[in-house]
């Protein structure tokens, strides 16, 4: 069992927070991907010490601590789900997001048609590396999946497999962000703590990020 993060330093992540910006910017991207924080092993009382960094969009995995966490802040944050996606959680985390990250099953499409609205946004999940027993849509079903979504898709994500360097993600983020262009979707969820400069570097619009933010050294 990981431990919850607690006694975190605003001044730290604000440290972090801009660090990472600079990164960006270096990689000619500024202004152009969205810093999201991973928040799974945050309390909910610690949340206010990343708004007081200046961190405003934060990701939450699981649908029972998205719904208490957005519910203990109201008005705070933006949030979205960056989680597994069952799709009997649906219903309950669509009040509280901007966009699902992982919707990639076809009971999730009749949850979402049965509670999302025409203002329902969502990410599709792609597993562009082909890993058995992993989460996502297969690159060469996605266009048939995006007929079926009765929701607005604004963009894909994708988790690459594990890697002992980040280089070694570069061709699934770049594969990611092909499909993404060859469907017109703008949004490309992808890169965390271990990989997110070279996602950058391949068309990222949004980072996943966590100890990057929470630690004093980097990862």
């Amino acid at each position: 069992m990981v431990d919850l993060i607690r006694r975190l330093d605003a001044d730290q992540v604000r440290i972090n927070l801009e660090r990472v910006r600079g990164e960006i910017a270096a990689a000619g991207r500024s202004g152009q991907v969205e810093i999201l924080a991973a928040v799974k092993y945050l309390p909910v009382d610690e949340l206010g010490v990343l708004a007081d960094a200046g961190i405003g969009l934060l990701g939450e995995n699981r649908a029972q601590d998205l719904e208490a966490k957005a519910q203990g802040h109201p008005g705070l944050f933006t949030w979205d789900f960056i989680g597994h996606l069952q799709s009997r959680k649906v219903r309950q985390i669509l009040p509280y997001v901007r966009y699902i990250h992982s919707v990639a099953s076809d009971s999730a499409l009749e949850q979402l048609g049965r509670h999302g609205t025409p203002q329902t946004e969502v990410l599709v999940e792609v597993n562009v590396a082909g890993e058995e027993g992993k989460s996502g849509i297969a690159p060469e079903e996605l266009a048939g999946f995006l007929d079926r979504c009765p929701v607005t898709v604004a963009g894909l994500m994708t988790m690459p497999p594990l890697a002992a360097s980040a280089e070694q993600s570069r061709p699934h983020f770049a594969a990611l962000r092909e499909l993404a262009g060859r469907h017109g979707l703008a949004q490309l969820s992808m890169g965390t703590s271990q990989d997110y400069l070279v996602a950058v570097e391949e068309g990222a619009t949004i980072v996943r990020l966590g100890t990057t933010l929470y630690t004093s050294k980097n990862p």
